[in-house]
């Protein structure tokens, strides 16, 4: 089926659904889902919003607790507006009659998380804020903005100049051929490329995976957030235990009670993510079970009902007062490249949310700056098509030239355990050289014609595109920074401070800058 619009969005998380809110205003928007709307990290996320709401508190703080987390790795403009933008976008959430956990008093109860200097993390429903955002967001989406579930978009379309005009999808009827203005990618990170993680368990990266393939920026695909406490029972994750949990008093112990954080960081246990996660890696790699302790912690299944929810149906007793937990993947601070507005280095194709690297989360995210960025920067890229945002004239699709029917492709299973294995919290060369070459080259992924292939061999495809990127870029970066820890380079080197690992068209280049002159114009007249 031929379908003609204005607008398509790939994927139905925060990011998506605010900006298809607010870009509804002006253009017929179509949303493009692979599985449930609901289905996505977002819909699953505990923890909550950072933004600067109490007066003890103020954005240059945000800032700073955004780059000292990120290692000093970003885009500073960027990081300044997610801060000061985001301010904005959270007082007209509230004031659009988003509920909001608060005191007694009728203040905002603001929650404290690892590497955030005050509390300021705003919540609804204790630790179901993702799920009370997507069920309001979702409430107030209009009548000209279609869902099509159980769709899986697969190749973007280019005209005769190198715009982006479309997106081809399958679902269980066939084939859509989709003709836009403007397609913006808004699919989440890719997660469940590793056996352990708290993503859903069909993230693979599918956004960055189309983009690559159409010949757009990639970047920072080495720098995996890896989260340090995931529910974890008989050898497999069962689901996330929020970083709000030691925010509140809890603690990591080993079995035999030992605080494992305890003199390891001035933060302690609310220490930036990417140092709690490899300290719960090397006490389970000496063969010691790790919990979180929450003895401390008044009224815990009050506070922390999904949580202990998800313990209850996992048989852990909170009674006990110890959750098993072990790190897994959370979060990918790299991905397309794109600018505050959404702008790809490719004319009319916009990123938003996960999928896109904006420089704001560096080499390792500050918490619950995830959803602030999604509501931000889902309303900027929105608010601005809205002002400049025109018609596109030419459809004439460019026909690349596909040579093959057939790649060969691991098993789901063993793609996970060797990204774990050899890309995960720490990684060395022979490791990072081994995954590689299981891998396929650039250059088979660039000729297969995805039309040929199954839905469920187009996912493996994409777990595959997605696993070579963070692989390589990996095996590049020769220091440890943030999330990448190298076991022969265990130090940041200045020669690599402000590089960023940048793929386009398959070709892999150290660039001194995400955004090079001319790639990405931040005024956007100068775009369309």
């Amino acid at each position: 089926m031929k379908i003609d619009t204005d607008i398509v969005i790939i994927g139905s998380g925060i990011a998506a659904l605010q900006a298809a809110r607010v870009l509804s205003q002006k253009f017929d928007v179509h949303i493009v889902t692979k599985a449930n709307i609901t289905n996505g990290s977002s819909y699953k996320a505990q923890g909550g919003i950072a933004a600067v709401t109490s007066t003890d508190d103020n954005a240059s703080l945000h800032i700073q607790d955004t780059l000292d987390a990120g290692e000093h790795h970003h885009s500073y403009e960027n990081v300044e507006a997610l801060v000061e933008k985001g301010q904005d976008a959270i007082t007209h959430l509230i004031h659009d009659q988003f509920s909001i956990d608060r005191k007694e008093d009728g203040t905002i109860s603001l929650g404290l998380e690892g590497a955030h200097s005050k509390p300021r993390i705003i919540h609804s429903g204790g630790d179901a804020t993702g799920k009370a955002l997507v069920d309001h967001l979702i409430e107030k989406l209009p009548k000209n903005v279609r869902i099509h579930e159980y769709e899986l978009a697969y190749e973007l379309l280019l005209n005769t100049i190198g715009e982006c005009i479309g997106v081809k999808t399958k679902n269980e009827s066939g084939e859509n051929v989709y003709f836009a203005s403007y397609v913006i990618l808004a699919t989440g990170g890719a997660g469940a490329i590793y056996s352990c993680t708290s993503n859903c368990s069909d993230s693979y990266g599918d956004g960055i995976a189309l983009a690559f393939l159409a010949g757009a920026k990639i970047a920072d695909m080495e720098f995996i957030q890896f989260h340090p406490s995931l529910l974890y029972i008989d050898g497999k994750s069962k689901g996330l235990v929020s970083e709000a949990v030691r925010g509140a008093g809890g603690y990591f112990v080993n079995e035999n009670g030992r605080k494992i954080m305890e003199g390891v960081h001035p933060l302690g246990d609310l220490a930036p993510r990417h140092i709690t996660a490899y300290e719960t890696y090397k006490e389970r790699a000496k063969g010691n079970e790790v919990y979180i302790d929450i003895s401390q912690i008044r009224d815990f299944a009050k506070k922390f009902p999904t949580i202990t929810k998800l313990c209850e149906e996992n048989g852990i007793s909170i009674s006990d007062n110890r959750i098993p937990v072990a790190p897994g993947s959370h979060f990918l601070m790299g991905g397309v490249v794109a600018d505050r507005y959404g702008h790809t280095s490719i004319p009319r194709l916009l990123a938003v949310g996960e999928v896109a690297c904006t420089g704001v989360h560096g080499a390792n995210r500050l918490a619950s700056n995830s959803l602030l960025e999604g509501i931000t920067f889902g309303k900027l890229m929105a608010e601005n098509l809205l002002k400049y945002g025109k018609k596109q004239k030419n459809f004439q699709q460019f026909q690349a030239r596909k040579t093959t029917n057939y790649i060969e492709l691991l098993p789901t299973h063993k793609i996970q355990n060797e990204m774990l294995a050899h890309a995960g919290i720490l990684r060395d060369s022979e490791g990072l050289n081994r995954l590689i070459n299981l891998l396929p080259s650039f250059e088979e992924y660039f000729s297969i014609n995805l039309s040929s292939l199954s839905r469920e061999k187009i996912e493996r495809l994409f777990m595959h595109i997605s696993a070579s990127l963070v692989a390589n870029a990996a095996l590049t970066r020769n220091e440890s920074r943030g999330a990448h820890i190298r076991k022969e380079y265990p130090n940041k080197e200045d020669n690599w401070q402000n590089k960023w690992v940048v793929f386009k068209n398959g070709k892999l280049n150290v660039k001194d800058e995400l955004y090079e002159q001319n790639q990405i114009a931040i005024d956007v007249k100068a775009v369309f």
